[in-house]
């Protein structure tokens, strides 16, 4: 999961950093301000680039510079706050300055047109004083700002601020969410042959009766639901449903209870062929150093090529290492965009190439030949006679080999952690605007193994279509492999996540195992066995957290196996996978995973653990394994406490302001929104962005989510993500249907 802070930029170049929790004002009930108090960070609070601005006993002080012209040139503020058009609001502070100066306050609209609600001039002296203003916003918005205004000086002079506060409005932060009907559906629809169940919010402690009706209103079938009871993640009280033995085809049907209707859902045969290919699809969007062709992505998605040097863009084809790291420069152009920042990450990336790698070892071995398709997607490698899924993962490899040092180099054979822009960037920001300059950042070996993984695996799959891509892939592996082991204990630093993700991970047997079950897979060299210590268990995988894997890959390929490496492999599978079956089962809402909190990006908690359901169909062909993959689609697609599909482009609720650089409508109307097929990361009860702590305290675990651009840490996209939709969107489309 793409687990880091996201610093963004609105209409002015600013400096951020991670947000706290909001400022505590006991006389002041609906406080709109997060920290106003400053006692350890500015966080979320920014400047301008013209006033650097820091902590300083517990103020917010800037140094203000003389010279400019305008009011607006020199700044403080908070953006992303919300306002309720024609109520007051009350804003408070005590502020000092080293000189006599006279600065403006107020409340703003943060984004164009930039419209002011109210502002205030302020007498500021060398004595703390205390002013409050107040005034009535002129619109609703979720993108309010508090400001201060300090441009025009004729000297120079430090300004501090403390006790910030800003107090009104009717409705209370987290308040006055409409979640739709209480009726909750998978709205793109159900298999004919699968299950088909609905989740109801209804107090009721006893069964309630429901109605299916088809598209002209006719009721096709009746029942009563089963009363599933409090659903601890979202706080519901929740019926169940179960319309399965309806089997009819058809579009435009609604489920009743009572006067609550749901959202049109279809029944059909194989309602995610459209979305096997789209969420694979999404790849070919977010390349880097490549054209994106209208031929394929259509006329909204077509850009230019990102990052190949083309002025003012810095590119990524020789590209130096941070300062006093390294003093060469590598080409790594290609591969793909992380997530919403245009960092690429070797960990995230290697993963996200390897579920795309294991899709088709997956349809290989079970006959899913539509996954095996060459032409399959819109994609300029169609018709080149190689499965589509396989070329798409090849951009993404051929990145991953490029990061790795060059011999004669010290630590040859390591992998550079990451790429990315040496600050944060604005939203939006096109890849190839992108003025700021990229660097390597030091290799990991973390890094290295997900390489190494990753490189093996190629070898295997790409030997029928490529033998010498195949062969510099082995190569890369077994070079990755021995780098490793001469450098098992370099770390990326926690801290390193200015300008793009940390990914920091301080314990990588996890990684040493699943790089040698790759690699004892493809060449079945016994002396990588020892390493294979990794074991699946309920916590599941992520880019962090690779262990899993190694039962997963021995399961898809036992043949290349010892026995006993299987038997085990399997039966840990089976187990792990009946867990995650009786969280579908037991929960209000058919989610796989059970957990008191929500993590970052938890629509890929879904995924990952419905991906190991469907590899314990897989073994067992046990028809329960299969509906609680389609049930934990169900969930994706609205059957959840939000009544929200987490997936654009699929239900009628769903997700279409995802965090991101490149599809920023919701921003510049000019842009297209997020692709169909994109997964947003879902509800994060981290609540780890201004934008989620403004709207969303007090959310339950499985609420706390904002359809918002600016609520990274709930809202974003990311490739290991969309890598593991697209597995389990094939399984479904495939396996799923039969």
């Amino acid at each position: 999961m793409s687990v880091r802070p996201r610093l963004l930029a609105a209409c002015l170049p600013v400096v951020l950093v991670v947000s706290l929790a909001p400022a505590a004002h006991a006389d002041a009930p609906y406080e709109r301000v997060l920290n106003g108090t400053f006692d350890t960070t500015k966080a979320p609070w920014w400047s301008s680039g013209t006033t650097p601005s820091r902590v300083d006993a517990g103020r917010l002080c800037a140094d203000v510079p003389a010279g400019t012209v305008n009011p607006w040139d020199s700044m403080l503020g908070e953006n992303d706050i919300p306002l309720e058009a024609g109520q007051p609001y009350t804003l408070r502070f005590t502020a000092t300055a080293t000189a006599d100066v006279t600065i403006r306050a107020g409340l703003a609209l943060a984004v164009a047109p930039s419209t002011t609600m109210f502002s205030k001039t302020a007498a500021v002296t060398g004595t703390p004083k205390t002013f409050t203003f107040t005034g009535n916003s002129s619109l609703s918005t979720l993108r309010g700002q508090v400001n201060f205004q300090f441009g025009g000086a004729t000297k120079a002079y430090t300004f501090c601020v403390d006790d910030v506060s800003l107090t009104g409005g009717a409705i209370a932060p987290g308040g006055g969410k409409d979640y739709g009907s209480p009726v909750r559906v998978n709205q793109v629809g159900y298999a004919t042959a699968g299950p088909k169940e609905a989740s109801i919010v209804d107090a009721s402690t006893t069964p309630v009766p429901w109605e299916l009706r088809d598209r002209s209103g006719k009721v096709v079938k009746k029942g009563r639901t089963q009363v599933r009871g409090d659903d601890a993640a979202s706080g519901d009280h929740v019926h169940i449903a179960d319309f399965g033995g309806y089997r009819k085809d058809g579009t435009g049907y609604t489920l009743a209870v009572g006067a609550a209707v749901s959202e049109p859902f279809d029944i059909t045969r194989n309602p995610y062929d459209g979305l096997r290919k789209d969420s694979l699809e999404y790849f070919y969007l977010v390349r880097s150093g490549t054209p994106i062709d209208a031929a394929y992505a259509g006329d909204a998605y077509a850009r230019p090529a990102g990052h190949i040097g083309v002025a003012p863009n810095k590119g990524d084809t020789s590209v130096p290492c941070l300062p006093g790291t390294c003093d060469y420069s590598l080409d790594v152009s290609g591969g793909w965009y992380d997530a919403g920042d245009q960092g690429k990450y070797v960990v995230n990336g290697a993963l996200a190439a390897w579920q795309l790698m294991d899709s088709y070892e997956r349809s290989l071995s079970t006959g899913d030949w539509t996954n095996l398709k060459d032409g399959l997607l819109k994609v300029p490698e169609a018709g080149n006679r190689v499965p589509d899924v396989l070329d798409e993962s090849r951009w993404e490899v051929e990145f991953l080999l490029k990061m790795q040092v060059p011999a004669g180099q010290s630590l040859a054979g390591m992998a550079h952690h990451k790429i990315h822009d040496l600050a944060w960037t604005a939203l939006p920001t096109q890849p190839e605007a992108d003025a700021q300059p990229r660097y390597l950042h030091p290799p990991s070996t973390a890094a290295t193994l997900n390489l190494a993984a990753a490189a093996a695996q190629c070898a295997r799959v790409w030997q029928p279509y490529d033998r010498a891509f195949a062969a510099k892939c082995l190569a890369a592996a077994k070079t990755a492999w021995q780098a490793a082991l001469a450098h098992p204990a370099i770390y990326a630093p926690a801290d390193d996540s200015v300008g793009g993700g940390a990914y920091a991970d301080t314990n990588v047997t996890d990684e040493f195992s699943w790089a040698a079950t790759e690699l004892y897979a493809t060449t079945g060299d016994r002396t990588y066995l020892k390493s294979m210590t990794g074991r699946i268990t309920a916590d599941g995988f992520s880019w962090r957290d690779t262990g899993a894997l190694t039962d997963l890959t021995i399961a898809r390929l036992p043949w290349r196996f010892p026995l006993d490496r299987v038997l085990g492999a399997r039966q840990r599978v089976l187990s792990v996978a009946d867990q995650y079956v009786r969280n579908v089962n037991s929960q209000g809402y058919p989610n796989p995973f059970e957990d008191a909190a929500y993590p970052w990006g938890s629509t890929s908690s879904t995924t990952n653990n419905a991906l190991v359901i469907a590899t314990a169909y897989d073994l067992t062909h046990r028809p329960g394994y299969r509906d609680a993959v389609l049930e934990s689609m169900d969930y994706l697609l609205g059957r959840n406490g939000l009544n929200q599909s987490f997936v654009t482009g699929y239900g009628e609720r769903a997700s279409t302001n995802e965090h991101g650089r490149i599809w920023a409508h919701q921003l510049d109307p000019k842009l297209p929104t997020p692709p169909p097929g994109s997964l947003a990361g879902g509800p994060n009860s981290g609540l780890q962005d201004p934008v989620a702590q403004q709207n969303l305290p007090g959310c339950a675990p499985a609420k706390c989510y904002i359809d918002d651009i600016f609520s990274y840490s709930t809202n974003e996209t990311a490739i290991n993500w969309n890598s593991s939709l697209a597995w389990i969107a094939a399984f479904a489309a495939g396996t799923g249907t039969r």
